[in-house]
């Protein structure tokens, strides 16, 4: 086999567990390939002045032969990648993860074949999503009323934080970190290892742990190029996205604790839900969750027990 030169780009910094998992995966496929393996990690283009979202089109456009991309970038192509924008849906953090390393996986990935430019390789854990803020505590949805909240580009999510009581404005991530200082938002949601990585907690004191959505993460590549591979490069990019995969699940599972244990009390003030308060979350949202559940296949729901 002639030598093979393999892009993968990312939006994040090195201590991300997104980028560690990136950098295995490439060593996982070096210590298949060898030396004919050229593996490039462009950890994040944000740096080169494009968004988080344009990862998908440069490999789709083969400027890059994979990336990380949150699940909601792919909801086009497969609707029902909307079952993880749905709020208070995913409990277990085993549960989830089982379904996305089987059936629910393998069914996301049919989807994206037939219907996509991509090649879903995996999907990775990002953690559980909390909330962010800059101007009080919040325990109650209550305390969310016109608190302009930055949301990814979900209109579901939109919709969620909107029944909460916020403001929401939908931008890529790129947007939000360039104006986190300013007054534009007040609020986000997200993993705690996004709101540490990218420096949000400097500019928001109130860190509530809601947990109100699980972040998925697609590692995909593009089909096109993925078929026209020799079959020895295929096999290793499956086997290494596989084992990638798992490493990032093993990541995600402590990533929590250790950014919690990183964040200095002075600074930031934790909110630790009260069984009470976390049945207000859920409550205010229902009404959301109720008006979209119907269009989902009940047997998505079923693989996430």
């Amino acid at each position: 086999m002639t030598s093979v030169a393999l892009r993968f780009g990312g939006y994040q910094e090195p201590a991300s567990i997104h980028n560690r998992s990136a950098a295995y995966f490439g060593e996982r496929l070096r210590s298949r390939l060898g030396d004919r393996l050229r593996f490039e990690l462009i950890g994040s283009v944000l740096k080169l002045g494009r968004k988080s979202g344009d990862l998908p089109s440069m490999v789709d456009a083969g400027e890059l032969d994979f990336c990380y991309m949150a699940t909601i970038r792919f909801t086009r192509w497969v609707p029902e990648l909307r079952l993880l924008e749905l709020p208070f849906v995913v409990q277990s953090r085993a549960a989830v993860q089982a379904a996305l390393n089987g059936e629910l996986g393998a069914r996301f990935g049919r989807q994206m074949a037939r219907t996509s430019p991509y090649r879903l390789l995996g999907v990775w854990d990002n953690g559980f999503r909390h909330l962010t803020n800059k101007v009080r505590p919040i325990h109650t949805p209550a305390d969310c009323e016109g608190l302009r909240i930055r949301t990814q580009l979900s209109e579901l999510i939109a919709e969620s934080m909107a029944a909460l009581g916020f403001i929401p404005i939908p931008v890529d991530i790129k947007e939000f970190i360039e104006q986190v200082a300013g007054d534009r938002f007040d609020a986000q949601e997200n993993p705690l290892t996004n709101t540490y990585n990218f420096g949000v907690h400097h500019h928001h004191r109130y860190i509530t742990l809601t947990g109100h959505l699980f972040g998925g993460a697609a590692l995909v590549c593009s089909r096109a190029r993925y078929d026209a591979w020799p079959t020895e490069v295929r096999t290793a990019v499956d086997e290494a996205a596989r084992e990638a995969t798992e490493y990032r699940y093993r990541l995600a599972a402590t990533e929590d604790d250790e950014i919690m244990a990183k964040l200095d009390p002075a600074r930031n003030e934790i909110v630790h839900l009260t069984a009470a308060e976390r049945t207000a979350f859920v409550a205010a949202v229902q009404p959301v969750l109720d008006k979209h559940r119907g269009s989902l296949d009940p047997q998505l729901f079923e693989y996430l027990r």
